[in-house]
């Protein structure tokens, strides 16, 4: 029952990438976790790998139609990118087996990672319910000569990301839009495609760990999930740009309460 309930959620990984740019990872890791019984750092390479094919086949129809803001993928994506493979190879590795927190006791690194997991996803879901911006293209194009804010920003979703096993969208999308003031669809599809490559990227970066995936497991979640985008793409013709940004906040929001509800109420 289980996996059936895992690959529904597959599928809606793809329908939100889709419609969101993002949120396919924050979907991924817990019905990974959760659902798949799979422990939580292998769990962040899965996602990796799901994630960055799915979002590179979505990606196809976005840049046709000229959603895509190359300019932002270079200063967004290139920092980006460094910081999630050093990330990846040299500092998810040295992240304590265990730490000890005040009140809560010792906990493992399965734990506390999805719970640092949740914090960021609350923060990002505060800025996206909270930020009234209306879209303004000019705008977009004035806080594109900002180069250093983006590199910075860049920098530090490739370490999130890195952590946490995402494609980063949850945070790029709400870095191009509070920040670089991009309009809501053309952030959309400039996440879309740096999740892609973010993605695939950090999953290749893996590579010591591909003998120990089920590849059964993990090719099957990546065709549900494709055919969730294809969905997805074509549902977000229909959509209200301004609409999704609120929508966007209160989903991450919600995904949030879930896993710490799972992890420091169900499992205390």
């Amino acid at each position: 029952m289980n996996d059936i309930i895992g690959y529904i959620i597959t599928i809606l990984v793809g329908i939100t990438l889709g419609l969101m740019g993002s949120g396919g990872s924050i979907l991924t890791v817990p019905n990974l976790v959760y659902l798949f019984d799979i422990n939580t750092v292998q769990a962040t390479t899965y996602s990796l790998f799901i994630i960055g094919i799915t979002s590179l086949i979505g990606s196809y129809d976005k840049i046709k139609n000229g959603l895509v803001n190359f300019r932002l993928v270079i200063i967004f994506g290139i920092p980006s990118l460094l910081a999630m493979i050093v990330t990846r190879i040299y500092i998810l590795k040295f992240l304590s087996q265990q730490i000890y927190f005040p009140y809560l006791g010792v906990i493992s690194k399965d734990i506390y990672l999805i719970f640092a997991f949740a914090i960021v996803m609350i923060f990002a879901a505060y800025s996206m319910i909270t930020n009234k911006q209306e879209d303004c293209i000019e705008c977009g194009k004035k806080m594109e000569k900002k180069t250093f804010l983006l590199l910075f920003q860049g920098i530090i979703i490739g370490t999130i990301s890195g952590i946490f096993g995402a494609g980063g969208g949850f945070l790029i999308i709400p870095g191009l839009v509070v920040f670089a003031k991009v309009p809501m669809k053309n952030a959309v599809a400039t996440s879309l495609f740096l999740v892609a490559i973010n993605s695939i990227i950090g999953f290749t970066s893996d590579f010591q760990q591909f003998n120990t995936l089920n590849w059964t497991l993990l090719l099957s979640m990546t065709i549900l999930s494709i055919i969730g985008i294809v969905l997805g793409n074509y549902l977000v013709r229909y959509v209200d740009a301004s609409k999704l940004k609120p929508y966007f906040g209160y989903f991450i929001l919600f995904i949030a309460s879930l896993i710490l509800i799972q992890e420091f109420v169900l499992n205390s």
